[in-house]
């Protein structure tokens, strides 16, 4: 087991931010296709929406804003959101039954299992499922 986090300092994460072409087709795609749940939206003094945040479970959140791609990209080092699935055979299934593509599920260097997608506007996401042998074991409350 790891050392004990100092809560004091960083609680948990708590949320992944993006910048996104469509902000309703992703809307459909986290939360219609994915079964997220949508928080709150940004609104412009002016009415218009230009953000929402999505649940995704216990404290975590996604974070969505309309506008150019490649605005903050250049110079983020972002490489994928990871989302923790209970069954993955079940999630891969049923993803799969609602036309999203998903990598074949595999077991990575950490001994937890992944498959792959990807939203709307191509950023990855890991499906990631923990294993009575996952290397995360020893932090997992």
């Amino acid at each position: 087991m790891g050392p004990t986090p100092d809560r004091s300092l960083i609680r948990g994460l708590a949320h992944v931010c993006y910048t996104v072409s469509d902000l309703e087709r992703s809307l459909a795609f986290y939360c219609d296709t994915l079964g997220l749940t949508p928080a709150f939206e940004f609104i412009r003094p002016t009415g218009e929406k230009y953000g929402q945040y999505i649940h995704v479970g216990g404290r975590g959140f996604i974070e969505l804003f309309q506008g150019e791609l490649g605005e903050l990209a250049d110079k983020q080092p972002y490489r994928h959101l990871c989302l923790e699935v209970e069954d993955m055979e079940h999630t891969v299934s049923a993803l799969r039954a609602r036309g999203v593509e998903v990598s074949e599920i595999k077991t990575g260097t950490d001994r937890s299992l992944q498959a792959w997608i990807s939203d709307p506007d191509g950023n990855r996401i890991e499906l990631h499922g923990y294993t009575p042998e996952s290397k995360q074991n020893g932090w997992l409350a």
